[in-house]
Formats: C-alpha cells, sequence, structure tokens
C-alpha cells in the first residue's frame, strides 16, 4: 500500500471554495434584501474562480490539467457500462464520468455568472452590463438565470449521488482525496501514473493575480 498525491493544493482550493460559494449564493438568494449585495459579490468571487480552474486546467499539475481527463463520448460510454465490472481499469484522477461531471459545473456555474451580469430584478438587484442590453434582453436572461440555478442543484444532487455511490458500492472514497490531495493504492491498482513534473508554486500565484485582474475587470466594467 502507498499513497499518491493526486489532487494538488490549488485544485483543493478551487472544489472547496466553490462549494462554500455556491451555499452562499443560494442562502443569499433565498433570504433576499440587503443580502443580495453578499449574492452580487459572491457571483464575482465565483467568476474569479472559474477563471482560475480554465487557466490551471490548461498550465496546472497532471490531474488538473483537462488534456489528461477529458475523453470523449466513446470512452464515457464504455466507462459506464463497466462500473460494476470489479476487474474494470481505475482511474487515479478523474474518471470520465468524474471528467464530465467537471465540465458540467464548469459550463453551468459560468452560465449561471455570465447571465447574472445582465440580470435585474428590477427592486435591488441589478448586474453590472444590465443596462448594457435592453430590457427585453435582461428580462430574459434573469429569467434564465432563476431558471439555471434549478439546473445547478440538479447537478449537485447528480454529484452527491456519485459520491454515495462509489462510497457505498466502490468502496471509493472520493471526498477525503479531495481534502487530503492523497490516495492510498497498490501497484497496478490504477492506470499508469504519468510523471508528476509538479509546477512551481508561483505559477498558480499567476494565475489567482491574472483570474484576480480579469474579474475587477469584468465588475467595474472595463468590457462594457
Amino acid at each position: 500500500m502507498k499513497s499518491i498525491r493526486v489532487w494538488d493544493l490549488p485544485v483543493r482550493l478551487f472544489h472547496w471554495l466553490l462549494v462554500l460559494s455556491i451555499i452562499g449564493l443560494f442562502v443569499t438568494q433565498e433570504l433576499g434584501g440587503n443580502w443580495m449585495e453578499w449574492h452580487k459579490r459572491l457571483g464575482f468571487f465565483v467568476i474569479g474562480l472559474i477563471l482560475f480552474r480554465l487557466m490551471w486546467g490548461l498550465v496546472g499539475n497532471q490531474h488538473a490539467r483537462f488534456l489528461n481527463f477529458v475523453r470523449g463520448p466513446s470512452t464515457v460510454l464504455a466507462y459506464m457500462r463497466d462500473m460494476k465490472n470489479p476487474l474494470a481499469k481505475r482511474y487515479l484522477g478523474h474518471n470520465p464520468m468524474g471528467a464530465l461531471s467537471v465540465i458540467a459545473f464548469l459550463v453551468v456555474i459560468a452560465f449561471q455568472a455570465a447571465t447574472g451580469l445582465f440580470a435585474d430584478d428590477d427592486i435591488l438587484m441589478s448586474g453590472p452590463y444590465a443596462n448594457a442590453v435592453s430590457k427585453a434582453i435582461s428580462d430574459l436572461l434573469t429569467k434564465i438565470h432563476k431558471i439555471n440555478s434549478n439546473v445547478i442543484i440538479g447537478l449537485v444532487v447528480l454529484h452527491l449521488g456519485a459520491i454515495g455511490f462509489y462510497f457505498f458500492i466502490k468502496r471509493d472514497n472520493l471526498v477525503k482525496p479531495m481534502i487530503t490531495g492523497k490516495k492510498s493504492t497498490i501497484d497496478g491498482d490504477f492506470e499508469t501514473v504519468l510523471p508528476e513534473n509538479a509546477r512551481p508554486v508561483w505559477l498558480s500565484w499567476v494565475c489567482v493575480v491574472v483570474a484576480t485582474a480579469l474579474t475587477y475587470a469584468i465588475a467595474t466594467r472595463w468590457f462594457g
């Protein structure tokens, strides 16, 4: 039995900050009133998180890079067919279904943040770009923003269900490695592990700075 580092600190921080942010967004939305200002701030924070994850998915460590875990439809279908097969290939990082989940979350949450920029509830909340489009378009995007929140809830439920399935059925704890960063394994237990070639810490900070700058530019309407 040996321990292998899978998730680097940037990926783990992104994951848990996004979890807390999504919870915060739904809570502030339900509370309404002055809490909507915090809803707006959290929305900008999520934009920054998404921008960071996109950059880290291009230049980050092995299991963070999209090229190393995003797979085609045929691989996803093959994985789904073999899910109950105890001899099926196991994946150290994201398996094909997990990769699909990651992409789905990034797309849906990014879409939610984008529509929020143009949303206007005509009471307390107005996105920074609501006045950049017609009232009809802003109202449409506001409606889509509300509908898409239900899509996010659906994805969260599916995600929690998948975690439960892997824990109780496949005996694979997906939560612990996202906390510790490591998985315990034996030789041959997983797919071939590529040389890590760990990225320097300063590279993650460059991504943080760029994501922060872009988020600030979006929030202050540099692009509109």
